[in-house]
């Protein structure tokens, strides 16, 4: 019996998210007393591949070719097909990205599997196949027995801690049973360059309407660059054109789990806390001591932002 763990990478290239989930997959597989076995579909190099033995990574499969150079969730849930039924495993633990969301009902309904996304704890095994789970934006939690022979699951990014755990690594090229599908192909893609992607950002600084519009934004990127962060803003600041969509985080735009989430100059409407209300801490600035934001927060600065970001540039710059 095994644990099948997929591998996913970025242009050939491996995230921080990467050695988290492996340090769940490791986990998982020790609590069952299975083997773990890698998957990585695509055109990361062996060598890259090697270098993640060093967090758990051991057996793994690979799955090549142009048809796999570009994500389309049905040849790479047929890849995955073929690793389960390669390995024989019965639980399949993948990332909560956007490709990993994609893959996983398909991959479930394909295996007749039970399925639980965004998971954020190791199953407890104590009686039955138990995973905490977040719900509602991340507003809640929920507790779901997985009772199928099969186990889909999805880990939530920043939800669980890398370690270092060396394992003897070896490669093993499989080709997929079923053939590749040809109806739906990757025409483009339009990557961003230069900043933090937000959904891997440990910090995030994010404005909103209180900055009065897209040019006092220098302070907020000023202060994002020095902290290492990455920058977003609220809904209504992308709406009007302040700032691009891919910055816009809320229920309606990207969800993400930071270590700080440094909000200045946003209310805290209930779409905007839907996606962040996974960060480890929440930090406010906002001139309103009534801001909704506040009771969500675990630090907050009552004050002008014009006032109070130059303060922290200055602080910030005093401990380089």
């Amino acid at each position: 019996m095994s644990v099948l763990v997929y591998i996913e990478n970025w242009n050939g290239q491996f995230k921080k998210q990467t050695k988290e989930l492996l340090a769940y997959a490791t986990d998982v597989a020790a609590a069952l007393g299975h083997e773990l076995v890698g998957l990585s579909i695509g055109s990361a190099s062996d060598e890259a591949l090697r270098e993640l033995s060093a967090f758990g990574l051991g057996k793994t499969l690979v799955v090549r070719g142009q048809a796999f150079d570009k994500f389309t969730s049905i040849n790479y849930a047929n890849a995955l097909e073929t690793a389960v039924d390669h390995t024989g495993a019965k639980t399949v633990i993948m990332g909560n990205t956007y490709n990993g969301k994609s893959m996983a009902p398909r991959l479930t309904a394909t295996l007749d599997a039970s399925l639980a996304t965004s998971v954020i704890s190791l199953p407890d095994l104590s009686q039955g196949f138990v995973v905490k789970r977040s719900v509602f934006s991340s507003k809640g939690y929920a507790y779901v027995d997985l009772r199928n022979g099969y186990k889909v699951l999805t880990l939530t990014v920043n939800s669980y801690s890398i370690k270092e755990n060396p394992a003897g690594f070896s490669l093993e090229d499989i080709t997929p049973l079923v053939a590749v599908n040809d109806k739906v192909s990757v025409v483009g893609s339009e990557l961003q360059s230069g900043k933090v992607p937000l959904t891997e950002a440990e910090l995030v600084v994010s404005g909103g309407r209180g900055l009065k519009g897209p040019e006092n934004w220098g302070m907020i990127e000023e202060l994002a660059d020095l902290l290492g962060a990455g920058t977003a803003c609220s809904k209504p600041v992308s709406d009007v054109g302040w700032r691009p969509h891919s910055e816009h985080v809320g229920q309606t735009g990207i969800t993400i789990g930071p270590n700080l989430y440094l909000a200045i100059g946003i209310s805290g409407a209930i779409q905007h806390l839907a996606g962040v209300s996974s960060s480890k801490v929440i930090c406010v600035v906002n001139k309103d001591p009534e801001a909704p934001f506040f009771a969500a927060a675990d630090y907050g600065i009552v004050g002008d932002a014009f006032e109070v970001v130059p303060k922290l540039i200055e602080a910030v710059k005093s401990l380089h």
